[in-house]
């Protein structure tokens, strides 16, 4: 889904219904959020509805603290299967 630029919206009533044991809210069209997820969260009577914004590669990598000098990886000797050669 392409990302939308945020407008103000007057508010609406919107319907609210039971799925299952949870409460579930319809949300209109002109109110629709990004992605698939969300995070709630309860501000006194108010519920606070934002979408879960996924980095992508390079903002994850970007995040990564770089490898000191005393670093080193793990022995992983015996761990692994062993390489087989390969004819391309």
């Amino acid at each position: 889904m392409a990302r939308k630029k945020a407008v103000s919206v007057p508010p609406r009533e919107a319907k609210l219904f039971r799925n299952n044991k949870s409460q579930a809210l319809r949300i209109p069209a002109d109110f629709e959020l990004p992605g698939d997820r969300v995070m709630i969260h309860r501000d006194g009577e108010r519920l606070i509805i934002e979408p879960v914004r996924r980095k992508n590669l390079l903002e994850v990598l970007a995040s990564l603290q770089p490898l000191g000098p005393d670093d080193q990886f793990p022995d992983v000797e015996g761990t692994l299967l062993p390489i087989k050669a390969i004819d391309l």
